[in-house]
C-alpha cells in the first residue's frame, strides 16, 4: 500500500438502518453532524444509511422491496396512462 493516502482521524461512529432501524457501531472518518445515544448508554456520531447487511436482500435471502423515497409510486403514477393504452 502506499504511505501517506489513508486517514488517521478514525473515531467510532454509530450507522443506522432507515429501512429497518437497526444500528451498528464502528470506526469511520465521514463527517457528520448528528449524534444518537448508543445501547451501551454513549453518545457518537450518527450516519444515517439507506441499506445495510440487516435490510439487504443478498444477506437476508428474503426479496424486500425497500423504497424509502417513494420512488416505486412516483413512477407508476408517470407511466399510468402509458400501461392502460397498451392493455
Amino acid at each position: 500500500m502506499r504511505k501517506g493516502i489513508h486517514p488517521k482521524d478514525y473515531r467510532f461512529v454509530v450507522f443506522k438502518d432507515m429501512s429497518n432501524n437497526e444500528m451498528f457501531l464502528t470506526k469511520s472518518t465521514a463527517p457528520t453532524s448528528e449524534t444518537v445515544k448508543f445501547e451501551d448508554g454513549n453518545e457518537y456520531p450518527l450516519i444515517k444509511v439507506e441499506i445495510s447487511n440487516t435490510s439487504h436482500p443478498f444477506y437476508t435471502g428474503k426479496m424486500k422491496l425497500v423504497d424509502t423515497a417513494g420512488r416505486v409510486d412516483k413512477y407508476l403514477s408517470k407511466y399510468k396512462k402509458h400501461a392502460e393504452k397498451k392493455k
